[in-house]
């Protein structure tokens, strides 16, 4: 079936398409932010730029569309009915990618946290998964360990001790 766009209107509407800044991340941001958590976005020094980066907590966060990124059994996640074998492609290679920049950032000792464009666009699973969001990021927090010392080893000392004394040499 040929398509009804003209290729300048093809062009123009897949240009619109956003990459960055789009309405789940938006969301993400602004309750990440109003819990108190600082971040920075789309850091390109990162592999895969994760949408959200953490730094205190060693953790990024990618806020994944459904359709771009393949979420299997979700209404979003169609394939069009043309070009078949194109977006097949396209999804299985855009989650290879995925799947290559969690390895790296993992190894690099990064925690990875994805969120679906699903979960948040109905306020029913939003409240939820943001939450669960909040609890996952602050518990990677790394909290100094105290030193312990045991009353034996706290009078062990290098050399016998020698009591001192009034007199002057």
């Amino acid at each position: 079936m040929a398509d009804v766009m003209t290729p300048e209107q093809r062009s123009r509407c897949m240009a619109a398409i956003k990459g960055k800044n789009t309405k789940p991340e938006m969301i993400v941001r602004k309750y990440l932010f109003s819990r108190g958590l600082r971040y920075r976005v789309n850091n390109r020094k990162l592999p895969g730029s994760p949408d959200i980066v953490l730094k205190k907590y060693k953790t990024v966060v990618f806020i994944d569309g459904c359709f771009w990124h393949g979420h299997e059994g979700c209404k979003y996640y169609q394939l069009p009915k043309t070009n078949v074998d194109f977006w097949r492609h396209k999804i299985a290679m855009n989650i290879a990618r995925d799947y290559a920049n969690s390895v790296d950032l993992r190894l690099a000792g990064w925690k990875v946290i994805r969120v679906w464009e699903c979960d948040i666009k109905t306020k029913a699973k939003r409240e939820e998964t943001l939450e669960r969001l909040y609890h996952a990021i602050v518990r990677t927090e790394r909290k100094p360990s105290a030193y312990e010392s045991t009353p034996s080893s706290a009078s062990i000392a290098a050399e016998p001790s020698t009591p001192y004394s009034d007199k002057k040499i």
